[in-house]
């Protein structure tokens, strides 16, 4: 009886890192830091997800699908009933809010030879290792604002929201889907933080130190602004006064009669 137990429980565990394998993941802390931000997410690319399902001869590509948790179970499909994905934009699903939107197409990510994590740390690789190795979804401020962006538009995400994301495996001459991911575990963007409540560095202060040391500040520099003033005041009045001292002196001087010299 025990050991059938014990086989339940690694079957479990089976099926809960299976279910793990085929979700968007996070990107690794380590090359996706400050993830989420307040209007992105840096996903994993599906690394060897869909390979049991790739054809020899066939071009595959994949679609990235995100919406807003809110959005209901019914309206969370990505394909018709032909396996035709939907090109559901931003605007059209309210930025994620009505159903998922297309964020994001690239190719698959090759499973036989994945980005070296190791070079990450090479100043001149990093940047194609990060670009093998994640997707930012919410990268791009400006593609709902320019009128001749044909592209997939990816926007910003909304601060404070929380997003799942699904992946597509869609074979590019036939149009249609040939694999998906599940949905991804909910995913919060981070909340813009009240300027009294961010802690700052050096020393960790409080937002109310913040103020009162700007407050210090500000009477420091008008006190001594004003000593300055005074100093200056006290030593233009000084100044007039010598000057005027000299000149009622020489005027005295001068009005001063002569003595006349006595004639013989």
């Amino acid at each position: 009886m025990c050991s059938c137990w014990v086989v339940l429980a690694f079957c479990c565990l089976g099926q809960l890192w299976a279910d793990q394998s085929l979700k968007p993941q996070l990107a690794a802390p380590q090359l996706a830091t400050n993830n989420p931000t307040l209007t992105t997410v840096s996903l994993e690319k599906p690394f060897c997800m869909f390979d049991s399902s790739l054809r020899p001869n066939k071009s595959y590509v994949i679609y990235l699908y995100a919406m807003k948790e809110v959005a209901s179970v019914i309206s969370s499909l990505v394909a018709d009933n032909s396996s035709k994905p939907l090109d559901s934009t931003f605007q059209q699903t309210s930025g994620g809010q009505l159903g998922p939107y297309k964020a994001a197409s690239f190719n698959v990510p090759s499973c036989t030879s994945p980005p070296n994590l190791a070079n990450a740390g090479d100043v001149n690789k990093v940047s194609d290792v990060l670009k093998q190795y994640l997707f930012r979804v919410g990268d791009d401020g400006t593609c709902l604002y320019d009128p001749n962006f044909l592209a997939v538009c990816n926007p910003p995400l909304a601060p404070d929201t929380t997003y799942r994301f699904k992946y597509l495996l869609v074979d590019s001459t036939e149009g249609i889907m040939k694999d998906q991911s599940l949905w991804s575990d909910p995913i919060k963007t981070r909340k813009v933080q009240l300027p009294l409540k961010i802690d700052t560095w050096p020393g960790q202060r409080s937002g109310g130190m913040i103020v009162i040391t700007s407050i210090l500040s500000v009477l420091i520099f008008l006190l001594l602004a004003g000593l300055f003033a005074s100093v200056s005041s006290a030593a233009m009045r000084s100044e007039a006064s010598s000057a005027e001292t000299r000149h009622v002196s020489q005027t005295i001087q001068g009005s001063e009669p002569r003595p006349q010299l006595s004639s013989e």
